[in-house]
């Protein structure tokens, strides 16, 4: 995989639902900077993320200090148990948009169908590709393209779905070719709709093939890369036990991109730590992860995502270990324009861990207009901070 792309996923790895966390207690110290007009601000951070769980970049390290994979996980997510993850998952691929679903025509090609549950091999005719779309019935149909020209071939009671036989299936989409393990089906969102959905349905070890080198550089240390793999089995049959949709393929959930997102070393890591999950009270536990903890996890939603010092975070490859961005004052009135000309930044709760005392829960912005409260969450969302530990310098600008 392209290391640029790596690194990328780091930044926003494993995004989830801001009603999935949980604020820690909030600190008693309160910090506040006048702003003058023409005003810049420096914005001073540690890591890169949420903070929940696993620090990816601190797997690295932890992994640089000689910590096997199991001996990260239980850093990382105290109160766990070791357990197995099987079966397969359902994964919606958001890049095809269209209401059909076609594929490259390809030797063993199947096509399932879901209402007489048979699986027939699709005839070598010639054609270039097959689809899977909707009469006005409401109806699956199959055709094949052949000569340029979309040819009829059979209808279908149910859903559609292609496969062949184990080997990956090339599916188009507006953007390209993209190859899928497993079945890929035409998913009716809803009974009736003529709408369909692209939904890639394999084992949860095949799966994570294409998750891992996308959520982590494949050739970091095998150690950290293993335990990205058990992080990342365990969230996904977290998630499949807990959602009545299937999974998504970007970071709301976990990045996925297929059999052409692979790589041999991330590969190796899901075949060495094969099906190992963790549990908490006999099932999969909620093992969020992000970039960096910047040197103190945040806690989470549930016991075992404790905010705790992470010695591990801040190796020397580690870029966003510590980090520093500025903004102006006319920057963040945009932003609140309800405030008028800002004159005054005051935070009012953190989570009372590191330094600074800890990740912002939330501040006050004050103006010649008025004043906001806003969420430590809100304010790393709508300036693009990195994460919500941060801190202020302002100066006057000119």
């Amino acid at each position: 995989m392209r290391p640029a792309r790596a690194i990328r996923a780091l930044a926003v790895a494993c995004v989830v639902p801001l009603f999935l966390t949980a604020l820690a207690s909030p600190a008693t110290a309160v910090d506040s900077w006048s702003v003058p007009r023409q005003a810049t601000i420096k914005i001073k951070g540690h890591g890169y993320g949420h903070g929940h769980g696993m620090s990816q970049y601190g797997a690295e390290g932890a992994a640089r200090q000689g910590l096997t994979f199991r001996q990260i996980a239980e850093f990382y997510y105290p109160g766990t148990t070791w357990g197995t993850a099987l079966g397969s998952v359902r994964v919606q691929i958001s890049a095809d948009t269209t209401d059909d679903l076609v594929v490259r025509a390809r030797d063993g090609l199947r096509v399932r169908d879901s209402g007489t549950r048979s699986v027939t091999r699709l005839p070598d005719n010639g054609a270039t590709r097959w689809r899977i779309m909707v009469n006005g019935a409401g109806e699956d149909r199959v055709a094949y393209l052949l000569n340029n020209r979309w040819r009829p071939w059979r209808g279908l009671d149910g859903e559609g779905a292609f496969s062949a036989g184990g080997a990956p299936v090339t599916l188009v989409t507006p953007s390209g070719l993209r190859r899928y393990r497993g079945r890929l089906t035409a998913d009716a969102p809803t009974s009736g709709s003529p709408a369909r959905n692209t939904v890639n349905t394999l084992s949860l070890e095949n799966y994570l093939k294409g998750v891992v080198p996308l959520e982590m550089p494949a050739l970091w240390h095998k150690a950290a890369v293993q335990a990205q793999a058990v992080a990342a089995r365990t969230y996904a049959a977290y998630e499949r036990d807990h959602r009545t949709v299937p999974l998504c393929d970007t970071t709301s959930c976990q990045v996925y991109g297929g059999y052409d997102a692979e790589h041999p070393a991330s590969n190796d890591a899901v075949e060495a730590t094969a099906h190992r999950a963790l549990m908490y009270k006999g099932a999969p536990a909620f093992t969020q992860f992000s970039s960096s903890s910047g040197g103190w996890t945040s806690a989470g939603s549930v016991p075992y995502l404790s905010a705790k010092a992470d010695p591990y975070d801040g190796w020397a490859g580690n870029p966003v270990h510590e980090w520093s961005t500025e903004v102006s004052d006319s920057l963040v009135e945009a932003r609140w324009p309800g405030i008028g000309n800002l004159t005054r930044i005051t935070v009012t709760r953190r989570d009372g861990h590191g330094e600074w005392g800890g990740r912002v829960g939330s501040l006050t912005l004050v103006g010649g207009r008025g004043r906001v409260v806003v969420s430590g969450d809100t304010l790393r969302a709508v300036l693009g901070l990195r994460s919500t530990w941060v801190t202020f310098v302002v100066r006057q600008r000119g």
